[in-house]
């Protein structure tokens, strides 16, 4: 062992030897190992200082174009895979579950109740699509109550929190009936870039990474006694399937087919949808017992 490496692992040791008494077990656990991993980075690369310097510039900008509406840090996460990463490590498969996948900055807390067959749109731009299907345990048992959130980008791209006019558009929920069924009308997912205008567009222009994420719906389900899920329903002949999700969330499970039908074919519900063409998507839902 050259001088050098001495001297680096001395002070490897020391800075996870200052974490001795650290009275939560779990918070004295991660700090140890994320000492480990960072100095190992810093030593496996040789990092400059040069680049140390840049490194904290760059989350420095993170941390400023962050707020309540953009998220940027987990625009970080999401195009590293830690989000996707973190995922698989806490949801476990777990028999015919329905697998989970990114949360994305998007969600809004206290989003409309639409009620069953209700349209989350809000005038949201896009094809009407109408999208039903059940929750059910793992058993097989339908799951009535549940709360289903929905949210999506209209066909520009764009989620209703990036409009700087406070509207309420592509999101809601509603509650599963009483056999586990829901239905509800929102827009044909379209693929679109995740936000590229900061410090994490600019890092995906200089590895060469697209920033569009394949079309997809979010939802995310919860009821008493199981696992909330946060996964999406992806859309089956997609392009951007092939050349791949900036967030790396795609799931062939997930992925569903997106019926179009034509203008004037009757609605599942009756609704008057004039000379508009629509689609209609089923997905069925399973959840896990709650760990």
């Amino acid at each position: 062992m050259t001088s050098q490496h001495r001297i680096e692992e001395q002070l490897t040791e020391e800075v996870i030897a200052s974490f001795a008494r650290t009275p939560d077990p779990r918070l004295k656990e991660l700090m140890e190992a994320l000492t480990r991993h960072l100095h190992a980075f810093i030593r496996e690369t040789r990092l400059t200082e040069a680049e140390w310097t840049r490194a904290i510039e760059f989350l420095t900008a993170v941390g400023h174009i962050t707020d309540e509406k953009r998220q940027e840090f987990i625009l970080l996460s999401d195009v590293l895979g830690a989000s996707m990463q973190t995922i698989a490590v806490n949801n476990e498969a777990y028999e015919n579950a329905t697998e989970a996948t990114v949360f994305g900055p998007f969600f809004v807390e206290e989003s409309p109740e639409v009620g069953l067959g209700g349209d989350i749109t809000g005038g949201a731009s896009g094809t009407p699509c109408w999208v039903e299907g059940t929750v059910r345990d793992t058993a097989g048992d339908p799951v009535p109550g549940a709360r289903i959130e929905v949210w999506e980008a209209d066909e520009d791209g764009f989620y209703d929190v990036q409009y700087t006019d406070s509207r309420v558009a592509g999101r809601g929920h509603l509650f599963s009936g009483e056999n586990g069924e829901f239905s509800f009308w929102g827009t044909t997912p379209t693929p679109y870039p995740i936000p590229h205008d900061g410090p994490v567009g600019a890092l995906l222009d200089a590895v060469g990474r697209s920033p569009v994420r394949a079309a997809h719906l979010h939802f995310m389900v919860s009821a008493p006694g199981l696992r909330t899920l946060v996964t999406h329903v992806f859309v089956e002949g997609d392009p951007q399937l092939e050349i791949g999700d900036s967030v790396f969330g795609v799931k062939e499970s997930l992925v569903k087919r997106f019926e179009e039908q034509p203008a004037g074919a009757p609605a599942p519900d009756g609704r008057a949808l004039g000379d508009k063409p629509w689609a209609r998507s089923r997905f069925d839902i399973v959840l896990a017992p709650a760990q």
